[in-house]
């Protein structure tokens, strides 16, 4: 599996509820829940001296499932070790009683769990490695068919790891298609600004050059009959070269106006890539005196912002990004930070590292920190 472009291990204080109760309510949680309800049926077939152990292990399968559900991938550590509690448990089930064969369905939940959290070869391996003690356990509980129960439940577990697995890559598919059609909806409207500026400048230049050029030649010739003693006394030719001088001013206002650009409207751009996102959602500050008509660094500054967007939803489960764009001098000076939580030392992936080469291209610099209540900090500034 590739790895993240941003290998930073955030870690959020607190999942929000909303988060919880739609992981909980997964698909494939609720079918581990009621997989869990029809092994709990199963119970009555114990021997009564085995009640207490079997349903305490079941309890604490259900615990370990519902806990790693509620935690999540971002606390790997303790998510791992719930599923091996799961795994545990479901053997422990087995070797209390081999002779009733249900307690092998947990360990196809199990299965799907990790195909879906997991690598594809570290889940393979898990696999064959807790099917083999199942396999030592049914020999060692003397189970009339022992390879073929393994066999049989093997079956199971492929079909539940194929589902996981095509289940995770479709999800995966419709969060790099929500970025990819962010990432097309800011570059269309940088291009539709830079179109309409390109525009404007063609219009200015055509005012100037030919309305500009004729009326400045029908001044000229104003002026000269007004220079002729048969004409210099008519009311007729002095309106006409003060409506032409009148005119030539305004033709001259509307070239100025339409090449004093305001600049690219990266507001509406950066607000573009955000909108498809379901979280983090944006908050963006651009000062007054910001004013960007190179194309490169509206493009650098989109992709920087692009890429905290992605890495904050990503790593840090944030659900605010803050981005501030302000003069510095001659340098555009652009803020980021984001309400998640860095554990350990930041370290460049490929993703920071992209950032910085990009930046590095067009002139600019990188900086990362953290702030003082462990929220990543990207500061960066570009040449205006």
């Amino acid at each position: 599996m590739s790895q993240p472009s941003f290998p930073l291990m955030p870690h959020r204080r607190g999942m929000p509820l909303r988060e919880r109760l739609r992981t909980l309510l997964h698909p494939l949680h609720i079918a581990g829940i009621f997989t869990w309800l029809a092994v709990a049926l199963s119970l009555r077939w114990l021997r009564d001296d085995m009640q207490v152990a079997g349903w305490s292990l079941l309890v604490a399968y259900l615990l370990a499932m519902v806990g790693r559900g509620i935690v999540g991938e971002q606390q790997r550590a303790l998510s791992t070790a719930l599923l091996w509690i799961e795994a545990a448990a479901a053997l422990l089930l087995v070797w209390l009683d081999t002779r009733i064969g249900t307690a092998q369905v947990l360990l196809v939940v199990w299965t799907a769990q990790i195909s879906a959290a997991w690598a594809s070869r570290q889940a393979l391996g898990a696999v064959l490695f807790v099917d083999a003690l199942v396999y030592a356990i049914l020999v060692a509980g003397k189970h009339p068919a022992p390879l073929v129960m393994v066999a049989m439940y093997g079956g199971f577990q492929a079909f539940a790891a194929m589902c996981a697995y095509y289940a995770t890559a479709a999800e995966r598919a419709r969060d790099q298609l929500v970025l990819v059609n962010a990432d097309l909806l800011a570059t269309r409207a940088l291009l539709a600004d830079s179109a309409r500026d390109a525009e404007r400048l063609r219009v200015a230049r055509e005012l100037h050059d030919v309305a500009g050029h004729k009326l400045t030649a029908l001044t000229l010739n104003l002026r000269a009959l007004a220079s002729d003693p048969d004409f210099a006394d008519r009311r007729e030719l002095a309106v006409a070269q003060q409506m032409s001088a009148e005119l030539l001013g305004d033709i001259r206002s509307v070239v100025n106006a339409l090449r004093d650009s305001s600049g690219l409207d990266l507001g509406t751009a950066l607000r573009a890539l955000a909108a498809p996102m379901p979280r983090p959602s944006l908050q963006l500050v651009i000062g007054e005196d910001v004013h960007i008509s190179d194309p490169a660094v509206a493009e650098a500054v989109l992709r920087l912002v692009q890429e905290a967007l992605t890495n904050s939803a990503r790593h840090a489960d944030a659900e605010t990004v803050r981005v501030r764009l302000h003069r510095d001098g001659e340098r555009l000076a652009i803020n980021v930070e984001d309400d998640g939580y860095v554990r350990g030392d930041l370290r460049e992936g490929n993703g920071l590292s992209g950032m910085r080469e990009r930046l590095a291209a067009a002139g600019g610099t990188l900086m990362l920190s953290t702030t003082a209540r462990g929220a990543l900090r990207i500061d960066a500034s570009l040449p205006l």
